[in-house]
């Protein structure tokens, strides 16, 4: 859905001409998101048909699509091939390979040649994936660089963030930091990092987001070894955005890892200490504070060596480095080139939305 968010909005403004647009997801979790952040911005949902041949006669029969768009890895090869047998445009937008995914494509050329022949149309996000539809056969008037309508997301999240109840949470004691989206194995290298950094500066905070929620009673049994500790849910509860006594917060439900990174002083990415391929780094770089993660970010590679390349981040592979980092982010200088290295980045890497709906359009006509 973030990748759709910002096609949406461009949609809704200019108008999609006859008909509207009917938005599918695969799963509850899904639809919740997209009428949380695109309400108003499609005229139905629906829950993606199953790829079973009839099943999708029969959806097609019913909605008679003008067009069908896709985003990112979603390929549904018998869709796609009753589409084509009727004649209507199939567009693959924000088209992305990771190198597991190119992988999987060589090793099956066959299939995936046959499979991504059938769009008229493919969107990607940078030169490298478009290099690789052209190696296994694309011609190349269908495939365009449009760039990565996350980022158009990102920078809209930022735009509409509400950080009050943050602030609240975070109170005015200390300099914070962030641990986002944590994987098994790194929540301890994280508390040793702040308990070196605690040594250095004793007013620091600490707060740890595990990428997976119901992990975070047990990331807090090993966060109150290193410090006092609580629970982000208790603390709403029950200090109702009064200051809280604690020294590490444990983020416990979904949807506040971006308002926090609003909210503190520096940043450690997680997935990338442990080989999960990194997390988003481009989240807490829309807010211009300085960051870290580990050697592992095969998912977000270009993001991640651009902004190491513009002073934003920094690779750490330990405790020790970790800690260096988050008591460098106090330094104003290294605040500044974070800051200035984030608004370049952006202002270079931003509107593929409209890339994409231009070569849409141009697609498929007005």
């Amino acid at each position: 859905m973030q990748s759709a968010w910002p096609l949406l909005k461009i949609l809704a403004r200019e108008g999609t001409g006859p008909g509207g647009i009917l938005l599918s997801t695969t799963t509850p979790t899904g639809r919740e998101m997209a009428y949380r952040v695109a309400a108003g911005l499609f005229h139905e949902h629906l829950y993606y048909p199953w790829d079973v041949p009839w099943i999708v006669r029969r959806s097609l029969d019913a909605i008679r699509p003008r067009a069908f768009a896709v985003l990112e890895t979603e390929i549904w090869p018998l869709m796609l091939d009753e589409l084509r047998e009727r004649g209507i445009p199939a567009i693959l937008v924000n088209g992305r390979f990771s190198d597991r995914t190119a992988g999987n494509i060589r090793s099956h050329l066959h299939f995936w040649r046959r499979v991504y022949k059938s769009f008229s149309l493919l969107l990607v996000r940078s030169e490298r994936d478009r290099e690789l539809l052209l190696e296994i056969g694309l011609e190349e008037r269908r495939v365009q660089v449009t760039g990565d309508c996350k980022i158009d997301a990102i920078l809209l999240r930022e735009e509409e963030a509400d950080l009050g109840w943050a602030r609240a949470v975070v109170g005015e004691t200390g300099p914070v930091f962030l641990a986002g989206s944590t994987h098994p194995g790194e929540e301890e290298i994280v508390l040793e990092a702040f308990q070196r950094l605690k040594a250095k500066v004793p007013s620091a905070r600490l707060i740890v987001a595990p990428r997976h929620p119901p992990r975070s009673t047990r990331v807090l049994e090993l966060a109150k070894r290193a410090a006092p500790a609580a629970l982000l849910s208790e603390v709403e509860r029950e200090k109702k955005g009064k200051e809280a006594p604690w020294d590490i917060l444990v983020a416990d439900r979904i949807g506040v890892l971006f308002d926090l990174y609003g909210v503190v002083e520096g940043a450690f990415v997680g997935g990338s200490l442990v080989d999960r391929g990194g997390q988003n780094i481009m989240e807490p770089a829309a807010f211009g504070m300085p960051l870290s993660h580990g050697p592992f970010m095969r998912d977000f590679r270009e993001a991640s060596e651009s902004l190491g390349e513009k002073g934003v981040s920094v690779v750490v592979r330990g405790a020790g480095d970790m800690a260096a980092h988050w008591e460098s982010c106090l330094k104003p200088e290294i605040k500044g080139a974070a800051r200035e290295g984030a608004r370049r980045f952006f202002s270079a890497s931003s509107g593929a939305a409209k890339a994409s709906v231009e070569a849409i359009r141009k697609e498929i006509g007005p």
